[in-house]
C-alpha cells in the first residue's frame, strides 16, 4: 500500500512536471518569434532525444527484449499521433495566449475517459458521463465558437485534445514490459523527424546564442517533465497523484502573465474552472471504483 509520504512526493513531482511543461511551452513561444517553428521543433527534438537516450541507457530502458512487432507498430502509431498533436499545439501556441490554450488541454483526461468508453467499451457511470459533458461545456466557454473570440488557433487547441487522447489510448495497448523511456524516445524522434521533413524547402534561420539557449532550456524542461511524470505515477497512488496535473494551468497562467503580459478573461477562467472541476471529480470517481489508468500519460 502506498504511504502518505510517497503520495505527497508523487504529487510534488506531478506538479513539477506540469510546471516544466509550461516553461517548455513558454520557451518555444519565445524562440519561435525569431526562428521557423519546424526548425525549433527539430533542434529541440535533437537535444531532447540525446538527453532522454542517455538517461534511458543509464537506466537500462533501451532494452528491446519483450518488445514485440505489435509493440513497435503501436509505438510508431503513437509517435505519428504525437507529431500531429505537437504540430497543432505549437501552431496554436503562436497565435493564442498560453493560459487559454492550456485551459483547453485540461479536457484531455475527460477525452481519454470518453475514448476508452467508446473504443474499449470501458464502463462509465452516469456521474462520469455528466462530468465529461460538463467538462466539454467548459471548453465551449473557453473557445466560444460563433463569436469573435473563436479562431483557427482555438480549433487547433481542440484538435490537440483529440490527438493527445488518441495517443494515450494507443499507449494503453502497449505491453506492460515495454520500457516507458523507450516509448518516449521513439515519440520524440518521430516529432523531430516531422520538424526535419517540414523544414525541407524552407529557409533555415540562424539561431542567436539566446535562441540556442532557449531551445536547450526547452529540451531540458521536456526531459525533466517526462521523467517527473513517470516517477510520480510509479511512486504515488494514481488516483491521488493524477489530479495534480491540473497545476499546469496555474503555471501557464503565471508564465503567460509574467512573460507575455497575458491573462485569461472571466469567461475563460469560468470555463477552465468547470473543466478542472469535472476532471477532478472524474479522477475521484475512478479512484473510488478502482479503474486502472494508463502507465504513461506524458501530456
Amino acid at each position: 500500500m502506498t504511504s502518505h509520504s510517497e503520495n505527497l512526493r508523487g504529487a510534488g513531482l506531478m506538479a513539477l512536471a506540469m510546471t516544466c511543461f509550461a516553461l517548455n511551452d513558454t520557451s518555444v513561444k519565445l524562440v519561435a518569434q525569431d526562428l521557423p517553428l519546424m526548425q525549433v521543433i527539430l533542434m529541440r527534438g535533437i537535444v531532447a532525444c540525446a538527453l532522454v537516450g542517455i538517461i534511458a541507457w543509464r537506466r537500462g530502458g533501451l532494452t528491446f527484449r519483450g518488445v514485440s512487432g505489435r509493440d513497435w507498430g503501436l509505438m510508431l502509431l503513437r509517435g505519428l499521433v504525437e507529431a500531429g498533436a505537437a504540430w497543432t499545439f505549437l501552431t496554436a501556441l503562436l497565435s493564442m495566449p498560453l493560459a487559454d490554450l492550456t485551459a483547453i488541454l485540461q479536457a484531455l483526461p475527460l477525452a481519454v475517459t470518453l475514448g476508452a468508453a467508446l473504443v474499449f467499451g470501458e464502463q462509465v457511470g452516469w456521474r462520469r458521463w455528466a462530468a465529461i459533458g460538463a467538462g466539454f461545456l467548459g471548453v465551449l466557454l473557453i473557445v466560444r465558437p460563433g463569436t469573435d473570440v473563436f479562431s483557427a488557433a482555438s480549433a487547433l487547441g481542440v484538435a490537440t485534445v483529440a490527438l493527445s487522447a488518441t495517443r494515450d489510448l494507443v499507449t494503453r495497448r502497449l505491453s506492460p514490459g515495454v520500457p516507458t523511456l523507450l516509448v518516449s524516445l521513439v515519440s520524440m524522434g518521430i516529432v523531430a523527424c516531422m520538424g526535419a521533413l517540414l523544414m525541407l524547402g524552407q529557409d533555415w534561420g540562424r539561431p542567436t546564442a539566446g535562441a540556442s539557449g532557449l531551445i536547450c532550456l526547452s529540451a531540458l524542461f521536456v526531459t525533466a517533465a517526462i521523467l517527473s511524470v513517470v516517477t510520480a505515477m510509479r511512486l504515488g497512488d494514481v488516483g491521488f497523484v493524477a489530479p495534480f496535473r491540473y497545476t499546469g494551468l496555474l503555471a501557464a497562467m503565471v508564465a503567460g502573465l509574467v512573460v507575455f503580459g497575458e491573462f485569461p478573461d472571466a469567461l475563460t477562467l469560468t470555463g477552465a474552472a468547470i473543466v478542472v472541476g469535472s476532471g477532478v471529480f472524474s479522477f475521484w470517481r475512478e479512484r473510488r471504483i478502482g479503474i486502472a489508468r494508463p502507465r504513461v500519460p506524458p501530456r
